[in-house]
């Protein structure tokens, strides 16, 4: 079985979703009490939010790819940076590690070319939605437009993230704003809704367009991993 290496606790509530639905799902497949070989090097997501917002990103890029190094020495075949804001660094990582990095947005364009769409909503942090990272990839490499919230939208959706959901509360009437962007998003032609951050689907999983639950899309890529051995032995 593969082995793989986790940057998570950014934040603990997502990645808590990560260690659940992969070991799930290789049980699944192996049966009995199988689970998956994983390593966490788990962060204090305190510290990472400060240096988001004051802008520290090169610093925050050695800090993950130092944490990536450990857990390649740890014996992992393989490096998941469980969130998907902090794969702005993903190239600074890269650098950092000589095994390969199963990227979120590569998974994540995979299952939207799947269902056979060209443009999308978008829905994250502030830095997710405003910043290129993430669109850019989508469109360079897989012809995906995005579309974004207004100004105003963009803030409060950032805001329900780190203030609400990586705090581990889901609100209501966060949930029906959530809802409202995304039929706004919907009506600029958005024919499904990528879910880009790891902690949105722990408030929405429908909408009125398909939603890509990124967690989910991106942990069974893992899976694959994990498994790409021990079923071609089968």
């Amino acid at each position: 079985m593969r082995k793989i290496g986790l940057l998570g606790g950014m934040s603990c509530e997502s990645t808590i979703e990560y260690y659940r639905i992969i070991n799930s799902e290789v049980r699944k497949v192996l049966g009995g009490c199988s689970s998956a070989e994983l390593i966490i090097e788990s962060f204090n997501f305190c510290d990472i939010v400060n240096l988001q917002f004051k802008d520290e990103w090169e610093e925050l890029g050695q800090k993950l790819g130092r944490s990536a190094q450990n857990l390649e020495r740890s014996g992992a075949d393989y490096i998941v940076i469980c969130t998907n804001l902090m794969h702005k660094v993903a190239p600074i990582v890269e650098s950092n590690i000589s095994v390969p990095l199963i990227h979120m947005v590569d998974s994540v364009a995979k299952e939207i070319k799947t269902r056979k769409m060209d443009k999308v909503g978008l829905l994250g942090t502030i830095f997710t939605m405003e910043e290129d990272f993430y669109s850019k990839k989508l469109h360079d490499q897989y012809n995906i437009e995005t579309v974004i919230p207004n100004c105003a939208d963009r803030k409060e959706v950032s805001r329900i993230i780190y203030e609400e959901l990586c705090r581990g509360v889901i609100k209501e009437s966060s949930k029906q704003k959530y809802l409202e962007v995304i039929d706004k998003m919907k009506a600029e032609g958005a024919q499904g809704v990528i879910m880009g951050c790891t902690e949105i689907p722990l408030m929405i999983q429908t909408a009125s367009i398909p939603v890509f639950d990124t967690t989910n899309i991106h942990a069974m890529s893992i899976v694959e991993k994990i498994l790409e051995q021990e079923l071609s032995l089968a």
